[in-house]
Parts: C-alpha cells; structure tokens; sequence
C-alpha cells in the first residue's frame, strides 16, 4: 500500500519532502500506517478512501477535487474522513472542491458553497450565509436552522 503513496510524491525532487508527507499521510490517517505493507486491493473501501486521498496529498497540489468522498462508506469512517477533510481545509495550503449529495456533511466542511438543483445554481455564499437561508436550508441543505 506505501508504494501506492509514493507513487503520488513523483513529482517531488527532495526525499525530505517525502518523508514528511508520508508522515502526514499516516498522522492524518494512522490505519494506512498500520497497513503500509499490504497490497491496496486487500484495503475496505473506507481505507481506500483514505488511500486514494493521501495520494493525491502527496502530489502537493494547489487544489484537491474529491467528488463524494463518502459514498458507500460506513457512518464511522465518513467521520475519519470527513475530519480529515475538515482539518485539510483549516490548514490553508490549498483549495479544496468537494462534491458531495450529503449536503449536511459537505457543510460541515465547507467555508463556501454552491447548490445545485438539476444542474442549476440555486444558492451560493459562505457556510453560514446557505444554512442562515431558510428557503434554502430546509430546500436543499436538509440541515435544521441554527436559529429555530
């Protein structure tokens, strides 16, 4: 599985670099440190997940897309994920653009969103702004009013 991580580091000219990045990846995510030596397809979809993400960290890009990184995953590891994410955006080094059908949980992730309905931008603004929008809220984010 570790030699899937470096595959994502490729790019880097410093074996430093990569050595710190493999020590975020497993920091971030401690189950991939605890598997580094097993093949990825022996890995759970939640674990690929991870995987595929940390890769892609790797990469030291200047945007992460993630297109549901949820789906089909067990409740307890949308969670690991999901804090993942949350502490990948709160660090600031690059842009993240998730897409996500649970808007509940790409709003506790996002500063800033967009929603779509049928391909239609039907709401943007910041976190606060979309779930402060009763039309909105109760619409399309599912998420109760802070203020009800």
């Amino acid at each position: 599985m570790e030699e899937n991580l470096l595959v994502g580091a490729f790019t880097q000219r410093f074996r430093a670099n990569v050595d710190e990045d493999l020590k975020q990846c497993y920091e971030r995510f401690p189950i991939l440190r605890e598997y580094r030596h097993r093949p990825a397809t022996h890995l759970s979809g939640g674990e690929q997940q991870m995987l595929a993400i940390s890769r892609a960290l790797m990469l030291r890009p200047n945007l992460l897309l993630l297109d549901e990184p949820s789906f089909g995953l067990a409740p307890k590891v949308v969670r690991v994920v999901y804090e993942a994410i949350r502490k990948i955006i709160e660090e600031g080094r690059l842009a993240v653009l998730l897409v996500e059908q649970s808007a509940e949980l790409a709003m506790s992730a996002a500063t800033r969103a967009y929603v779509l309905k049928h391909g239609e931008v039907v709401g943007a603004g910041s976190r606060d702004e979309l779930c402060g929008s009763p039309e909105l809220s109760d619409a399309y984010i599912g998420m109760a009013r802070r203020d009800a």
